[in-house]
């Protein structure tokens, strides 16, 4: 399953969000030490939930990398 699915699986699990998106920047990093073959290693994020109102932004962030620690290990 690719990464991106996964992601989208995860957080729509945990925080029903209005709004989601989520895009596969890899390309950017082409090149770099540590960056794989094929991307999937670098993504950018649009989430709205009513989870993480009333949350600081830090607060927020955090959240969602708990959720996605696993997926984040790999």
């Amino acid at each position: 399953m690719r990464v991106k699915t996964q992601m989208t699986e995860t957080l729509t699990a945990a925080f029903a969000p209005h709004i989601l998106t989520i895009e596969d920047v890899s390309h950017h990093h082409a090149g770099h030490a540590g960056a794989p073959e094929g991307g999937e290693s670098h993504f950018e994020l649009v989430i709205a939930s009513e989870a993480f109102e009333g949350k600081s932004r830090i607060m927020a962030h955090r959240m969602i990398n708990q959720e996605l620690a696993d997926l984040l290990a790999g």
